[in-house]
């Protein structure tokens, strides 16, 4: 109760303060849209062309910006990839507008220049974020004709593709379950199609892509590494349009409309692949052909992989300032076999009939109701509930038939089953506040509840009259996760600009609770107008793991399991700092270094797996896990082009990642499977026209860590017995 007062002091005293430095002013809000779509467009900037003093619209396109009365003033609003609005305005009161912007994708050198008051990379007091334009990501070139935003992200400094050409993200060091991987503000647990080298997210579905790999601002917790913060689109709600196209492995379909002019729109966006469609035909074909050579005997074999994905968004406005949104993804994978093979002989009566089936599959599903609300001029709130929930689950089964006049018929049915999953379910509600243009404040706090299914495994047995039905399973988990937080955007003086906050957070999981106080800072000081230097430290706090196998391959068999009284929640702190500069108004160019330590991090036993041990031993995935730390710091060097026909990146990381774990490598430090020592990227994108453009990556890394065992030998205090449960054997590394 002292810490919920303190804080609340803290917050009245903070609100007072930035409240007070308003006054004798007056106010300008409304929202920025696309005048085609009415898309709400999230970061333009919106400011006064005469003093450049202005602020940037939120991620609901809403903008609030107060300047003295006295003044008048050129309101001038710029966006990348749109015309420039400009107006001349004599501020005597404050007003309310919405501000449509026209798009114009072909910006030319001039065009680009003339928006100079626009907020630079250098003038942004928050470091180590990289937006990417969506239509640029869309331009990229593509791995059988997939547009991937992942793939894209995977390019910039400080992030690791896990494997060639899978989805996985490995960002400054961390593992992919430490990315809070957003979806209209709601966590996606599982972002991998086709065993990681698709992601789950459709391109034609998306209007903005950001990623911050440090300096988190307080209102982002709950992972170590890396927010990206994924934005679907709201639907055009001017005219019905669509989009469709019939690609290598997977089609799409996209429609877009009003379902009530300039109130109410919708968006829904489909796709899935038919690998499974078009090559069931030529299994069969060929098993037929195999069965045509005896009459006697008939085969069957046919198999397939196929994944979907549907996004839909409906957006209504109920009045000026409220709106109301409802968003929901659902996708699935699904890999199968079915083999089943028959013989009957005439002549002498016997037949027999062997069946096989094999199944993996997993998915998500997201839901999420949200309601805009504007409180007044400078307070705009937004209040969200939604459910999240991820399932994998896989079965193989065997079973035979055999009938014979000279001895007894025989029939048995084999199957193994194994299931596993996270659902959560949440509310919160977020503030923006801007009471000046020398502060930007946000707060707010949430709950999620989860709940986690860490694995079950079913294992049926039939042999003629006599049945085993056995269901191994560990007890669901049920856990809230309460956040409360709070941030300031200031503007310090002419040269100095800062983001301070506090994210506060717990865990409570039946008798234990978790509580963390994380401080966030993020800064730049201005060297001159087109130079600043740059800090950050955040520390951030996770209370959810991903237990995999590290030598695994990129296979959806990962289990979410929470923190508990035996393995503590992941924790991290990192600093970093920088330069950034923007080049002939075109190029955006940064260098940082970055040190970050991660406590409490997990991983597998020597030996141990996820279904290791499962049967006739342990169940507990507690028991086969190990606590450890990891370190890693490197340095990164991005030359970015947003604008212009000719767009892209030049992106470098050198970098170092270990992991220390007490009962592996003999306590020695190691490193990290995805450290990788260097990574260069370069991807350039040229526009002839509306109808032509040319684009092209180019990528070197060096490859990943990975330490053999010279032997494997019995453990001396362990003896080889059938009832033994734990792992008999040690493995002997020749480590340096």
């Amino acid at each position: 109760m002292k810490l919920q007062r303190y804080i609340l002091v803290v917050l009245g005293t903070w609100l007072f303060f930035v409240q007070t430095q308003a006054q004798q002013k007056a106010t300008i809000s409304g929202y920025v849209e696309d005048k085609s779509t009415g898309e709400k467009l999230i970061g333009a900037n919106v400011y006064d062309a005469r003093t450049l003093v202005g602020t940037v619209s939120n991620a609901y396109g809403f903008f609030s910006l107060t300047l003295p009365t006295t003044d008048s003033l050129t309101l001038a609003v710029s966006f990348m990839g749109y015309k420039v609005y400009s107006r001349d305005v004599l501020l005597t009161e404050s007003f309310s507008e919405t501000i449509a912007l026209t798009p114009n994708l072909l910006l030319n050198e001039i065009e680009v220049k003339a928006s100079t008051s626009s907020e630079k990379i250098q003038e942004q007091s928050q470091m180590s974020s990289i937006n990417v334009p969506i239509q640029q990501i869309k331009s990229l070139p593509t791995f059988l004709g997939e547009v991937d935003v992942l793939k894209a992200l995977q390019l910039l400094p400080g992030v690791q593709s896990g494997s060639e050409g899978s989805s996985g993200l490995y960002v400054r060091g961390g593992g992919p379950d430490q990315n809070l991987i957003l979806l209209d503000g709601v966590p996606v647990y599982n972002v991998s199609h086709l065993f990681g080298f698709f992601s789950v997210f459709n391109a034609d579905a998306i209007s903005n892509v950001n990623l911050i790999k440090g300096g988190f601002p307080a209102r982002y917790g709950g992972r170590l590494s890396s927010v990206i913060d994924i934005s679907m689109k709201e639907g055009n709600n001017q005219k019905l349009s669509g989009a469709a196209s019939l690609g290598i492995i997977a089609s799409k379909l996209t429609l877009e409309g009003p379902l009530w002019k300039n109130k109410t729109s919708f968006i829904v966006s489909g796709r899935r692949t038919y690998i499974d469609v078009l090559a069931r035909p030529i299994m069969l074909a060929a098993s037929a052909k195999a069965s045509a050579e005896d009459p006697e005997y008939d085969a069957r074999f046919y198999g397939g992989y196929y994944f979907y994905d549907l996004n839909v968004k409906l957006n209504h406005k109920i009045s000026t300032k409220d709106r109301l949104f409802l968003s929901a993804y659902w996708g699935d994978d699904a890999f199968y076999v079915n083999a089943k093979e028959t013989y009957s002989s005439s002549t002498e009566a016997i037949s027999y009939s062997d069946e096989y089936k094999a199944n993996l599959g997993w998915g998500n599903l997201v839901a999420l109701l949200r309601w805009n609300h504007i409180i007044n001029q400078k307070m705009f709130s937004n209040v969200s509930v939604y459910h999240s929930r991820y399932n994998l689950g896989t079965k193989v089964g065997f079973s035979s038939e055999y009938e014979s006049p000279f001895e007894e018929n025989q029939s048995s049915n084999q199957s193994l089953s194994y299931f596993s999953g996270i659902y959560d379910w949440s509310g919160k509600i977020d503030f923006d506040y801007m009471p000046n243009p020398n502060h930007y404040v946000r707060f707010g706090t949430g709950v999620i509840n989860h709940t986690f299914r860490p694995g079950a495994i079913q294992v049926n047995y039939a042999v003629d009259e006599e049945a085993i039905d056995t269901l191994i399973e560990q007890n669901f988990t049920k856990a809230n996760e309460l956040s409360l937080y709070i941030e300031d955007d200031m503007k310090i003086g002419k040269r100095l600009k800062a983001n301070i906050g506090v994210h506060l957070s717990g865990f409570d999981l039946k008798d234990e609770f978790y509580y963390s106080i994380q401080p966030r800072i993020s800064a730049r000081y201005m060297l001159n107008s087109d130079w600043s230097v740059k800090g950050s430290y955040a520390q951030m706090t996770q209370y959810v793991h991903l237990l995999t196998n590290s030598n695994a391959l990129d296979l959806p068999t990962d289990l979410w399991v929470p923190a508990t009284g035996l393995v503590a929640p992941q924790q991290s702190y990192q600093w970093a700092a920088g330069v950034a500069h923007t080049l002939n108004n075109n190029f955006e160019v940064s260098l940082e270094g970055y040190y970050k330590l991660m406590n409490n991090l997990i991983a597998y036993k020597d030996g141990e797996g996820y279904l290791a041990g499962t049967i006739g031993g342990t169940t507990d995935w507690q028991d086969k896990v190990e606590s450890g730390r990891g370190t890693s710091y490197g340095m990164e060097f991005l030359v970015q082009k947003k604008m212009g026909k000719t767009t892209g990146w030049v992106g470098y990381t050198l970098s170092w990642t270990d992991r220390t774990f007490e009962v592996i490598n003999f306590g020695d430090s190691f490193p990290y499977k995805y450290d990788r020592r260097h990574d260069l990227a370069i991807t350039a994108v040229h526009r002839f026209n509306k109808k032509w453009e040319i684009s092209a990556n180019w990528v070197f890394g060096t490859g990943n860590a990975v330490t053999l065992p010279l032997a494997n030998y019995p453990r001396a205090d362990m003896p080889t017995t059938a009832e033994t449960t734990e792992n008999p054997w040690d493995s002997y590394y020749d480590m340096p």
